[in-house]
């Protein structure tokens, strides 16, 4: 199955990806089937470029964009990018706050165990 990932490339402390089209069993850093754009996210605002036109061409072919491409696909205007997105339970939304701590186990009042009846 091909998938349309990031392909990180730069050097350290200074990240720079490749958007491309790879099969899923390979590594990230292993042969890729087609370059389509490039993401640089240390330049505010970040910069996102890729083929939409080839993009489409391939998702219609059966590839499918990760989360993280899809979600900037979605930034970038691309339409239907909602179907390949997949919500993180960990994850919290905008305007949300992240869920509390459950309480403190509260304490039990302590019964007295009960005595064993003795026999005469």
């Amino acid at each position: 199955m091909l998938k349309i990932r990031l392909q990180r490339t730069g050097r350290e402390n200074i990240p720079f990806y490749r958007v491309v089209v790879a099969e899923h069993k390979n590594s990230a850093k292993a042969k890729f089937t087609e370059h389509l754009g490039f993401y640089n996210p240390l330049i505010k605002p970040w910069r996102f470029e890729v083929d939409t036109d080839k993009i489409a061409e391939w998702i219609k072919k059966g590839a499918k964009p990760s989360n993280t491409v899809a979600r900037l696909l979605k930034a970038a205007g691309v339409k239907d990018m909602d179907r390949f997105i997949v919500e993180m339970k960990d994850r919290k939304k905008k305007g949300e706050q992240a869920p509390k701590a459950a309480p403190a186990a509260e304490k039990k009042e302590e019964t007295p165990p009960a005595e064993p009846k003795k026999e005469k």
